[in-house]
């Protein structure tokens, strides 16, 4: 397996690939892997000839009072399962080699200011900005992105629709713990106590589940049942919201294949899920 650290031998690597008719399968991470990521790798693998598995933690996706110092990291770990997972490279750029004073961004207008973003106003163009670099820079034909980070997914299918990338997007199964916690690098951040308390937020995600198969379709009715599940474990929510999956719109009736997505903090860990009504 192959460590790249420029982009110029990356852009090397990749046009040798596509000059042999090979597809690439790419998947970006931050790092600190976990079985999450591994299933997207395993994915790739399964469905591509060649697979590009990126590292960096990109400080344009952290606002200055965010965890960008502390964000867990451990290289060796992480190339020791890329490996075993039959990786052909990793990408572990250096922050001035992905940015030297950049003066250009790419932003997804709308879908970047709900949810998440209302919290993280900067956050989602940091995403779409290193995104469009890897997919310019590893030139793969299929990228693979976990749909716990749902809000992620939707705004980097919208950039690759309306900026024409020449790939094919794939968004993959959530991944959880046995306890239903959904898989995340900021899981580490937990205390002994609020690892215990922290699957709630699937639970809490059933319990919606749950009342729309018995025919509750009004939002407020879920969200407010939803928000006392996760208030018994005393998390600060930050939203609960129900919406539609492809404009992240809210809902007035619940139908099949809207969703719900929520973010709670428990002390120094932020943490996401959802789930898609059926």
């Amino acid at each position: 397996m192959d460590v790249i650290k420029t982009v110029r031998e990356m852009r090397a690597f990749s046009n040798a690939a596509r000059l042999k008719g090979k597809t690439i399968g790419f998947v970006p991470t931050m790092g600190f892997l976990h079985k999450g990521h591994l299933s997207l790798v395993k994915k790739a693998r399964a469905e591509c000839e060649v697979v590009v598995v990126s590292i960096f933690v990109n400080p344009t996706q952290f606002a200055p009072n965010e965890d960008l110092k502390a964000y867990p990291r451990d290289f060796e770990r992480d190339k020791e399962l890329c490996e075993k997972e039959n990786a052909d490279a990793i990408f572990f750029p250096s922050t001035g080699e992905m940015y030297s004073k950049p003066l250009t961004f790419v932003e997804v207008e709308e879908l970047g200011k709900v949810l998440c973003g209302k919290t993280r106003p900067s956050h989602f163009r940091g995403v779409t900005t290193v995104v469009s670099k890897l997919f310019n820079i590893a030139k793969p034909t299929h990228a693979y992105f976990g749909l716990k980070d749902f809000q992620q997914f939707v705004i980097v299918k919208k950039m690759v629709d309306d900026l024409n990338f020449d790939l094919e997007l794939v968004g993959c199964p959530i991944v959880r713990e046995e306890d239903g916690l959904a898989m995340s690098s900021r899981n580490k951040y937990l205390s002994k106590e609020e690892r215990k308390k922290a699957p709630v937020l699937n639970k809490a995600l059933s319990l919606a589940q749950e009342m729309f198969s018995r025919g509750e379709t009004n939002p407020a009715n879920v969200r407010q049942a939803v928000i006392d599940r996760l208030s018994e474990t005393g998390c600060k929510i930050d939203y609960v919201k129900l919406f539609e999956t492809e404009s992240l719109k809210p809902v007035e009736k619940i139908g099949s294949g809207n969703a719900i997505a929520l973010a709670v903090f428990f002390e120094k860990a932020r943490l996401i899920d959802n789930r898609v009504f059926e």
